[in-house]
């Protein structure tokens, strides 16, 4: 069912027009503006698929869709962390701003490189996985104190350089940056994971 928003002004409740379930709706492909239609055909070339999932919202700003997803080519599939410690990031990110699509679709790519179920469960339920790697704990400090702190410390900051690089630091940084504007755009959008598929539990503000 569909649910008319309300905005708290001044003590009084003001209706405002939009509903919930239509915010930054799917474009139906064959309702692309000319703009839309060559950002469309850049994706499929890129990608090998037409446009899909994140990317989807923001065919409303088609030049921004097309930059997100060359970004993108980069930091998923290229990334100085290489495939596996980079889904470490994507779903530490989806975790952080409690993103059912971004879990949903790489959960299980997640598992696939190599991250264990009990490091994916630890994360989903918001505990400090136990027995990770030295690689993924390096990671993981990283990634958690750039969301929840807004900053590295020393200490973090020097054992990433020493095993990354700066290279890797920069990478690091960009694949938690990334994910979290696609996290940021699909919250915004309320875009939603396919009927049934798992949820990441909500936690109290």
């Amino acid at each position: 069912m569909k649910k008319f928003l309300t905005t708290i002004f001044m003590g009084s409740i003001v209706a405002t027009n939009l509903w919930a379930d239509e915010r930054l709706p799917v474009i139906p492909p064959e309702s692309y503006n000319e703009e839309q239609q060559a950002a469309a055909a850049v994706f499929l070339e890129a990608r090998n698929a037409p446009v899909f999932g994140p990317f989807q919202p923001l065919m409303h700003s088609p030049d921004v869709m097309n930059l997100a997803r060359s970004m993108g080519d980069y930091l998923r599939y290229k990334s100085a962390l290489g495939n596996t410690l980079s889904e470490l990031v994507i779903l530490i990110t989806a975790r952080e701003w409690t993103q059912d699509y971004e879990w949903f679709v790489h959960h299980p790519i997640a598992l696939k490189a190599g991250i264990s179920d009990d490091t994916a469960d630890a994360i989903a339920e918001g505990r400090r996985p136990t027995n990770m790697s030295d690689d993924e704990e390096i990671v993981y400090n990283f990634s958690t104190e750039l969301h929840r702190n807004k900053s590295v410390s020393d200490e973090t900051y020097q054992l990433a350089q020493q095993r990354f690089g700066d290279k890797g630091i920069v990478d690091l940084t960009g694949i938690n940056a990334y994910y979290t504007l696609l996290a940021m755009q699909m919250n915004v959008a309320q875009y939603k994971p396919p009927e049934g598929a798992q949820k990441l539990p909500r936690f109290p503000d």
